[in-house]
């Protein structure tokens, strides 16, 4: 299976908890004014890698603590990332995915691959990047509309809940 990819960090600290190999999609469809990424943008753009290269090269990299999918919006090659996301979890390594979605988009429109995906994650920093919310002291996100998610404890409660780690202090 191939992916479309914008680029890949194998030692990333700000994508995530600890120590990161980062994946970034190319193709977004929200196309967030100010987005961090907008080199992403383009559905056509960026280059095809095949993911079980992709896997192995993950998994023999020894320092890290786990593996960001970026973008662009990983859901809109669910099924590429979905293939990854299960050959990483057999070998009990941590996904956090950003997207563009929120938590709520993605599971009150059902589309089985997205929601495959999002059973998949361990993390999901969800929401577009508003330029107006931007605040720089926010850990892994740019704007303060954008959350940081507890899936597994999310889809078992049916709302979102946040990341106890990453809560902020009101």
């Amino acid at each position: 299976m191939e992916l479309r990819v914008a680029g890949i960090v194998k030692e990333s600290v700000v994508d995530g908890p600890g120590f990161r190999y980062v994946i970034f999609a190319q193709g977004c469809t929200h196309c967030c004014k100010g987005c961090h990424n907008p080199d992403t943008h383009a559905l056509d753009g960026g280059y095809m890698v095949d993911t079980e290269g992709l896997i192995e090269d993950i998994k023999q990299s020894r320092y890290i603590d786990g593996v960001t999918f970026s973008g662009g919006e990983p859901f809109l090659q669910a099924d590429a990332f979905i293939h990854i996301a299960e050959k990483l979890k057999e070998a009990d390594i941590n996904i956090v995915c950003y997207t563009g979605y929120t938590f709520e988009e993605l599971v009150e429109k059902p589309d089985e691959s997205r929601l495959k995906l999002l059973g998949l994650v361990d993390i999901l920093i969800d929401g577009p990047y508003v330029e107006e919310l931007i605040d720089l002291s926010l850990t892994y996100r740019g704007s303060r509309n954008q959350r940081i998610i507890d899936v597994k404890s999310s889809m078992k409660e049916k709302r979102a809940v946040l990341e106890k780690l990453y809560r902020e202090v009101s």
